[in-house]
């Protein structure tokens, strides 16, 4: 039942030493404050970096560099550009690959619609690049199997070029000039990423029938289905020896031909976060465990206070338990209005920061799960009764004579 008399006494004391109490608050609100910052900093970065995986977790890249070692007769500094054939020798390599793709880029392309005149970059890719890139429909449709077969001069933009040539009208169905030739307007893309709805994607077979010559293609990209990051790695080395019997180059030139495993920068994403996640769990549980310990000392002075009050309620009947449950109550009031504080803080303080920081490459999103949030003060409120039980037991244990005898 709920004892008014020991409230008002516990607020009694608490009132009569204001500054022990606000000290010893303080250092429990500003142990779960800190947790709370450093959990929600620490989601921030892990939001920013797997922001920029918006594509395909599954998906590998590689492209054409320039040697970087003599082979086979042939000096360093030779370029090596793939073809249509190329994207054909990956496609029989392995019944696993999903999504295949071939990619062109046209950076800085003019483009024209009416009086309008912008450079714009312009993507000359197969239909599988739109499943790996993950863009997301907003009008119209995307490029098609037939699109490709038949070369046909179409186009999809994305929303960020659509605002900016056409404004609130919709551009489906109109066409625009791509470096002098009229495309037609078939769709209209978004994107995770803002900045890559600024672009155009059309069909490779029309860019290399009218922009490109030798069928050249800029990048080579697919799925691997289930594959693992080892046998995604162990498939990007066996394209890489065929290319490089093709091409004549050193199979252990990395520049000669870029990759990247998609998959694999996921999993090492995934355990650094996990390593920081335990490492800023770790510090705030610390930091926690610092005001605590500041809590139980400051007990042990209160016990020390009033050593003859207790001899007194001793010797006039009170239990063991009574006195136990009188000092626990003002710890656990301390520790739970204090921890509660901590957290509304620092919470308080991620939402401000959410706001008026724009969001970053690298850091977006700072916040706290729920679920820790309540653990975060459920453990406090524990904390604050085992910080306050040890006090509470000597002082329990105290004889009366002993008590009233204390200077």
């Amino acid at each position: 039942m709920l004892d008014l008399d020991q409230w008002q006494e516990i607020l009694s004391t608490i009132r009569k030493n204001r500054l022990r109490t606000f000290l010893t608050g303080i250092s429990v609100a500003w142990g779960i404050f800190m947790l709370v910052i450093l959990l929600g900093s620490g989601n921030g970065l892990a939001n920013g970096i797997m922001y920029n995986f918006s594509d395909a977790i599954n998906s590998i890249w590689m492209g054409g560099g320039r040697t970087s070692m003599a082979h086979g007769g042939f000096n360093a500094g030779r370029s090596i550009q793939f073809n249509n054939q190329d994207v054909q020798l990956v496609d029989k390599m392995y019944d696993g690959i999903e999504n295949l793709t071939a990619r062109y880029g046209l950076w800085g392309s003019r483009v024209s619609y009416k009086n309008y005149y912008a450079d714009f970059d312009i993507q000359a890719i197969n239909t599988g690049h739109q499943v790996i890139e993950a863009i997301k429909l907003d009008e119209g449709r995307l490029l098609n199997v037939n699109d490709i077969k038949e070369y046909r001069k179409v186009a999809i933009i994305g929303k960020a070029a659509k605002e900016q040539i056409f404004k609130d009208q919709s551009p489906v169905g109109k066409y625009v000039n791509i470096r002098g030739i009229p495309f037609k307007i078939i769709g209209v893309f978004n994107d995770t990423h803002e900045n890559e709805t600024k672009r155009f994607f059309i069909p490779i077979s029309v860019a290399q029938k009218i922009f490109i010559t030798k069928n050249q293609v800029g990048t080579i990209a697919f799925t691997a289905g289930d594959a693992s990051v080892e046998e995604a790695n162990a498939m990007i080395e066996d394209i890489r020896k065929q290319l490089a019997k093709k091409y004549n180059f050193n199979p252990d030139d990395q520049r000669a031909m870029w990759s990247w495993n998609a998959l694999d920068s996921y999993q090492r994403m995934q355990s650094l976060f996990k390593g920081i996640s335990i490492f800023v769990l770790i510090i705030g549980i610390f930091t926690i465990i610092a005001g605590i310990v500041g809590v139980g000392n400051i007990m042990f002075i209160v016990v020390k206070e009033r050593t003859k009050e207790i001899g007194i309620r001793k010797a006039i009947g009170a239990k063991p338990s009574s006195i136990i449950w009188m000092i626990l109550q003002e710890s656990i009031l301390i520790t739970s209005i204090a921890g509660y504080i901590g957290l509304l803080l620092g919470i308080v303080l991620l939402e401000f920061i959410a706001k008026i920081l724009p969001a970053q490459e690298f850091f977006r999103n700072p916040g706290v799960d729920f679920k820790v949030a309540i653990g975060a003060t459920v453990m406090i409120v524990v904390a604050g009764a085992i910080a306050g039980y040890f006090p509470a037991r000597n002082a329990a244990n105290i004889k009366p004579v002993v008590a009233l005898h204390d200077e």
